[in-house]
């Protein structure tokens, strides 16, 4: 079954119709789903995602374009969920230079903060890092990153970046974008990668892969994702959703239904 390991299902843009969509995870071969937190609002609709569905885990965090919003109040309530059975995530926290606020150094120190939060819980974290490569390296190093282990969300830096990341045992989150004609980068870094370092990934409603690009995205379109890793790694999409399936419930620490019965 597909591990979906980055979308955001509490988004408004899912107001209309989250139910039947989610409904259909399971026709359409998806079988977990990790609901990632991005903003203050997002903490709870996350919580009650995943107290709704059996098949979705969350990721509490704040990205660091809306670092603006956090308080002591909000960082002790993401301690504080931290502690529930199905949050398997700190994230996603990092470094987003794209946009020219917060300010870096106001997003520095809560990403500081919340990776070494991710340290004390002993969760991994779901990292954003946009137009930040060096940073975002030199600040996980510091923090010795490595300790709790997690995914850089959407990567998109070089093959050679690829590298430093590994050496900090992390996993590489894949998604739409890969299928893009102007990717050349990307699939340099993929076809670089080892297989048990790569996760499949939506960041629905965002970054929807060819041939629907344009659309809302969701989880139902992973096969085309898994399906271009495939053809770059000389493997089959089936073996791609397999392995990536494996990777994300080692990362994570879930179980399948069938190892929780055994």
């Amino acid at each position: 079954m597909i591990f979906e390991s980055h979308a955001h299902y509490e988004d408004k843009a899912f107001d209309e119709d989250r139910e039947s969509l989610l409904d259909g995870m399971r026709d359409h071969q998806v079988g977990t789903v990790i609901n990632v937190c991005s903003t203050v609002e997002s903490l709870q609709k996350t919580i009650d995602l995943t107290k709704r569905y059996d098949f979705i885990y969350g990721a509490v965090g704040i990205h660091p374009s809306e670092t603006a919003e956090l308080t002591e109040e909000i960082f002790e309530k993401i301690r504080k969920l931290c502690a529930l059975d199905k949050v398997v995530a700190v994230g996603e926290i990092g470094l987003d230079y794209y946009w020219k606020e917060p300010d870096p150094e106001y997003q520095k120190m809560w990403f500081e903060r919340q990776l070494l939060l991710a340290q004390e819980v002993g969760l991994p974290v779901i990292i954003h890092s946009r137009e930040a490569a060096k940073d975002t390296l030199d600040m996980m190093k510091a923090l010795h990153a490595e300790k709790s282990g997690g995914v850089i969300h959407c990567y998109s830096y070089s093959k050679e970046m690829a590298a430093e990341f590994l050496k900090l045992d992390y996993y590489f989150g894949i998604g739409g974008v890969i299928t893009y004609k102007n990717a050349k980068k990307l699939k340099e870094a993929v076809e670089y990668l080892p297989m048990d370092r790569i996760l499949l990934e939506t960041d629905s409603p965002y970054l929807t892969p060819v041939p629907n690009r344009g659309q809302r995205n969701s989880s139902w379109n992973l096969p085309y994702v898994a399906e271009e890793i495939g053809q770059i790694k000389g493997i089959s999409a089936q073996d791609v959703i397999e392995i990536t399936e494996k990777n994300a419930q080692k990362l994570f620490g879930i179980m399948t239904k069938n190892e929780r019965i055994a």
